[in-house]
């Protein structure tokens, strides 16, 4: 039904007989019936609001995207949904404007949209025909782009990764054989020293020592450098991560006992045996537990748990420190990114390749001024052990 059959209906509304306006009345009600079925079927979010902003229809992917009701959304501002966004500029520009947004709830989504400006053509008469168009309202599609931009985002991590792999042979061969020729010619001193007189022997050692130290140092930072770029094979074998978990507490007790920190451990005791890397999973739980004492003053607090469900075995560490503001939380996993004063920034890039060599994933809860929650998981799928009931044999 179109708007030139509208407007014939309309000036001859009084000469209508009341049956033929009720057919009318009938078959736009079937149309529009029709036109939301299809509208409800696009996966695209289609928002249609007037010039002031105010939403006048919304369809059922756009409630979804969201979280609202359609009679909730009518006569609702839609700045109201779509924050940041400034209606005003938009209503003045009176052409076609795209952008992108990030919604946090009732998911973490990125979406694409674009607002088209709606116009109405005035009555048909001979005296309109050169009339302007009336705008009326704009129509905002929605599209869902997060795939897609994770997808951008894996292939620049990928990029970095190949680039960084590149520069650690460099690294290895460049800095690698020099220092490791300083220490055995140190070492050599050091025993040409211990034939010295008492006083010249004293103070040559203690600068030896310093030599040493740094050079153990420099190796040191190499090596973790390294550890943290270069592609590793992990040797998985059947594991018991609470063992692993107390063995790594109880490796970095001497920390422990010097800053006062207290460690509980919440383990469930029926966790199933996985399938990892003991060594590489060690150093990851070391690189968190460090982190989260470097982030806690003296008496803070670090809670370990473990838990496990149908797909995932999990691991948590909650500490009391000072959080990680909102602006650097997707940084953390960046080389070389550190809020420390001091720190090679490479600690959560080495536990995030461990961690996703075992087929899992990391994921970060900051409570800024009260302190960090990193939670791994581990897929327990085509694993060689199951955890059994209760009383089972």
């Amino acid at each position: 039904m179109n708007a030139g059959f509208l407007d014939k209906l309309l000036e001859r509304i009084t000469r209508i007989r009341p049956e033929e306006v009720q057919s009318c009345l009938l078959r736009l009600a079937d149309e529009k019936g029709f036109l939301e079925t299809i509208f409800n079927a696009i996966h695209e979010g289609v928002v249609v609001a007037d010039l002031q902003g105010q939403i006048n229809y919304s369809n059922r992917a756009a409630c979804q995207l969201f979280a609202t009701e359609h009679d909730a959304a009518i006569g609702q501002p839609i700045t109201k949904f779509i924050r940041g966004l400034q209606w005003d500029q938009l209503a003045h520009a009176e052409k076609v404007v795209t952008r992108e947004i990030e919604v946090f709830y009732p998911l973490h989504r990125f979406l694409n949209f674009y607002a088209v400006p709606l116009s109405l053509d005035p009555p048909s008469s001979p005296s309109s025909s050169s009339a302007p168009t009336e705008l009326v309202g704009y129509a905002v599609i929605l599209r869902d782009i997060t795939e897609s931009r994770r997808s951008t985002e894996e292939t620049i991590q990928s990029e970095k990764f190949t680039a960084l792999t590149l520069l650690a042979a460099g690294v290895a061969h460049e800095i690698g054989n020099p220092l490791n020729s300083l220490h055995i010619h140190l070492q050599l001193m050091e025993r040409k020293v211990r034939r010295l007189p008492s006083p010249a022997r004293d103070d040559l050692q203690k600068t030896l020592t310093v030599a040493l130290e740094e050079i153990t140092r420099l190796d040191a930072t190499v090596q973790q450098f390294l550890g943290a770029v270069r592609p590793s094979h992990p040797q998985k074998k059947l594991e018991n991560i609470n063992s692993l978990l107390t063995e790594s507490i109880a490796f970095l007790q001497p920390e422990i006992s010097n800053r006062d920190i207290l460690v509980e451990q919440i383990l469930r005791k029926d966790l199933p045996l996985i399938e990892v890397d003991r060594d590489q999973l060690k150093q990851a739980f070391y690189n968190v537990i460090k982190n989260a004492f470097q982030a806690m003053k003296s008496g803070g607090i670090l809670s370990v748990h473990t838990n496990a469900d149908p797909q995932f075995l999990t691991i948590t560490f909650t500490d009391t420190g000072g959080g990680i503001l909102q602006d650097d939380m997707g940084n953390v996993f960046e080389p070389y990114f550190t809020t420390k004063s001091s720190g090679s920034g490479l600690g959560l890039l080495i536990v995030r390749r461990i961690v996703r060599e075992h087929g899992g994933e990391i994921e970060l809860a900051s409570d800024l001024g009260k302190g960090l929650t990193l939670t791994i998981r581990l897929p327990l799928e085509n694993q060689m052990a199951r955890m059994l009931e209760a009383g089972s044999p």
